[in-house]
């Protein structure tokens, strides 16, 4: 397979995003987005799913953290689906389910083309320190759409916020780390259509 990276900048007057992504690399994070707990998230992501990622962002936090959050998630699926190109010979689906302590959460992807999020993840507390956790579905909206990946995430048990989002980013780690895969068994785009 050919090198699979890619590196995008977007800028608005709410963001100034830059990601590198290395979909064959080893987990290595360079994480710097201003908010904290997305950064613990964002290396979850990474070091899970074997993806090397590097995220720097500059966004209006003085507002509050949904720019920043919506938009790395944005840039980043700009960012997979660039370094996935024609997505020939991947593994295309995985499934994965993951445990945090009490928590359980459910990962399936198809790298379709057709970008769409699933969201069953229920999350009683409001807040995880500053973050607001409303924030974790509004990421992977922009992640899944933008990267043409139909996702679904569905929370099986849990109770505590940071153990349910953090699970909710390593189950969509592992699961985009085997979908990301060569298949040795296909030297072609894994469609019947021929194309995704």
């Amino acid at each position: 397979m050919m090198a699979r990276r890619a590196t995008l900048t977007r800028k608005t007057g709410e963001t100034d995003i830059t990601v590198t992504v290395d979909l064959d690399g080893h987990g290595a994070c360079d994480i710097a987005t201003g908010v904290g707990f997305f950064d613990h998230m964002l290396t979850a992501l990474g070091r899970h799913s074997l993806m090397d990622l590097t995220v720097r962002c500059e966004g209006d936090t003085w507002v509050d953290d949904h720019h920043t959050v919506e938009d790395v998630g944005i840039v980043l699926g700009q960012a997979v689906a660039q370094a996935l190109g024609d997505k020939r010979g991947i593994r295309r689906f995985a499934d994965v389910s993951v445990p945090l302590d009490e928590a359980l959460v459910l990962a399936a992807v198809d790298i379709s083309g057709r970008g769409e999020l699933y969201w069953d993840v229920a999350i009683g507390p409001d807040k995880v320190g500053t973050f607001d956790t409303e924030l974790g579905k509004e990421f992977f909206i922009g992640f899944a759409r933008q990267a043409g990946i139909t996702l679904h995430l569905r929370k099986l048990c849990g109770d505590n916020a940071h153990h349910i989002l953090e699970a909710t980013f390593k189950a969509c780690a592992r699961a985009l780390r085997v979908a990301f895969e060569d298949d040795p068994r296909v030297d072609d785009i894994p469609s019947t259509k021929g194309s995704l």
